[in-house]
């Protein structure tokens, strides 16, 4: 009896468990392109013109392999318009008896393929290093979930930077020597750019016509869709960018959008490279010495630790996670971040970027956009849905619990032992921006003062019964209690009366 084989968009991997478990004699891969898909939130078009051009060369590869697939464009005349609704139409076609997955990254899909009126068997995800028991048994028991011990386990693991049972250099993490502020230049060009082909220049031409009235540019499209494109860029990037990756992750610069980054994220979480493999090449380098340890370490924790932890957090935790809001924010999102203007530069060069390329790195998105949506009070859903409809290397799996719990504090606790706020002068340290900026840094009160630090004295005394005992957050306090009356009443009202411009849908 025929089984169908669904293959997701974010899952573009030969070793795929799904794959192992069928006959290729005799099973049908279903891939599909679904308005259901590209639309529950309203995706950047470069990341549906991404996945779908993939999605297409992946179904090629596998026809090439000997697999039957059957494929679904958006624009076949019989698309059913949904995961589920294509696995029933392919179903009945076939006569099928079961359908065979690979376990979603998302909750809402899992849950639909649990539903399906015929067997579904959905196998475990395992191009990760950690099962859901591995995050589980690790998890259990711990009065805090702290990402540095279960990277450190994951470094055992794996093998990867150790000197026996010893980690290289002889310590864990070289955080320390990785925060260094923007530098006058960047000598690193960038991520390579791919022409599009022929397949891909058909996707954009649907994209465009279907969703060009979404936030972000289509064009320039420039996106590595195979596995072969994506092994050179990191390549590319492990040769020339990632010597001073490390030195320099943290910083930001005007019209620099990519400084020494990999942007490998939007492949690895599509499937188009295998975090191991990545993870052995970045540490070749070190041991080859062209790459320093710090900048390798940095690098690998993002992966094997970093990435391998906010996905068993999201799976240990459960569907209600997203909905999760700790500290009750609820205003909504400003129209600033789907490009509206603003004279904050900070905030305009990072949704700029992410209009134009839908990327940003992780400082930008934490320090900028997530500070400050934290400081103004932003519900958490709202801005996680953005997030997840804005970067190309956005699934829930990994989106969620970086903005619901490490961003916003959503979870209360969970992730992050304090929440994630800075006013102007983390900014300034790390980047250029404040110097091109309508408001000043140095300005603490006043019509010219810069919001980050009106927000951030405002979010602190809004939330001090929750966190006035935190012992990471003592100084804070300390130093708003050293204020003089007069000060404290004048920042708390500047800040109610920019909010309130905000609200009003001022240019602020």
């Amino acid at each position: 009896m025929v089984k169908l084989v669904l293959v997701l968009g974010d899952q573009l991997s030969p070793t795929l468990s799904a794959l192992r478990e069928a006959d290729k004699s005799r099973d049908v891969v279903v891939m599909a392109e679904v308005m259901g898909e590209a639309t529950y939130v309203p995706h950047h078009p470069k990341k549906i013109a991404l996945i779908f051009t993939a999605m297409r060369k992946f179904a090629d590869r596998l026809r090439a392999d000997g697999w039957r697939v059957d494929y679904t464009t958006l624009d076949d005349s019989e698309n059913a318009g949904s995961i589920v609704g294509e696995l029933l139409r392919r179903a009945s076609e076939h006569n099928a008896a079961e359908v065979i997955a690979t376990q979603s990254g998302e909750w809402r899909l899992i849950s639909a393929l649990e539903d399906l009126p015929i067997p579904v068997h959905q196998f475990p995800d395992d191009r990760f290093i950690a099962s859901h028991r591995d995050f589980e048994d690790w998890a259990e028991g711990r009065k805090a979930l702290r990402m540095e011990y279960f990277y450190r386990d994951m470094r055992r693991k794996t093998g990867l930077l150790m000197d026996g049972d010893q980690p290289a250099g002889g310590q864990w993490n070289y955080d320390h020597d990785n925060r260094k502020p923007a530098p006058d230049a960047v000598d690193f060009s960038g991520p390579l750019r791919f022409e599009p082909d022929a397949t891909t220049a058909e996707v954009l031409d649907l994209v465009e016509d279907r969703f060009g009235q979404n936030f972000g540019d289509l064009r320039p499209f420039w996106f590595a869709t195979d596995a072969q494109q994506a092994q050179t860029q990191l390549d590319h990037w492990i040769a020339l960018g990632l010597p001073k990756f490390g030195d320099f992750q943290d910083a930001m610069l005007t019209g620099q959008k990519f400084l020494w980054h990999s942007i490998i994220s939007i492949y690895l979480n599509i499937g188009l490279l295998d975090p191991l493999e990545v993870c052995k090449q970045a540490e070749a380098a070190y041991r080859s010495g062209t790459a320093p340890l710090n900048a390798v370490e940095g690098f690998i924790r993002q992966i094997i630790g970093w990435r391998e932890y906010v996905r068993g957090i999201y799976f240990l935790h459960g569907p209600d996670y997203m909905t999760r809001n700790a500290l009750g924010h609820d205003r909504d999102l400003p129209w600033l971040y789907w490009g509206g203007e603003t004279k904050m530069h900070c905030m305009s060069q990072a949704v700029e970027q992410t209009r134009t390329d839908a990327y940003a790195h992780h400082i930008q998105r934490l320090m900028v956009t997530g500070n400050f949506a934290l400081l103004a009070g932003v519900d958490p859903h709202q801005l996680h849905e953005w997030y997840l409809a804005v970067y190309a290397d956005a699934f829930e799996w990994v989106e969620a619990p970086n903005t619901i719990g490490m961003s916003q504090f959503a979870d209360g606790g969970v992730i992050a032992s304090k929440p994630y706020v800075s006013s102007g002068a983390y900014i300034d340290r790390m980047s250029d921006y404040c110097g091109s900026c309508h408001y000043k840094v140095k300005d603490k009160t006043g019509d010219t003062a810069c919001p980050f630090n009106l927000l951030y004295w405002h979010f602190l005394i809004r939330h001090r019964d929750r966190f006035a005992g935190n012992a990471r957050m003592g100084n804070m306090y300390r130093t708003w209690d050293r204020m003089d009356d007069t000060r404290k009443e004048t920042v708390l009202a500047d800040a109610e009366t920019w909010l309130a411009r905000l609200d009003a849908g001022e240019v602020v």
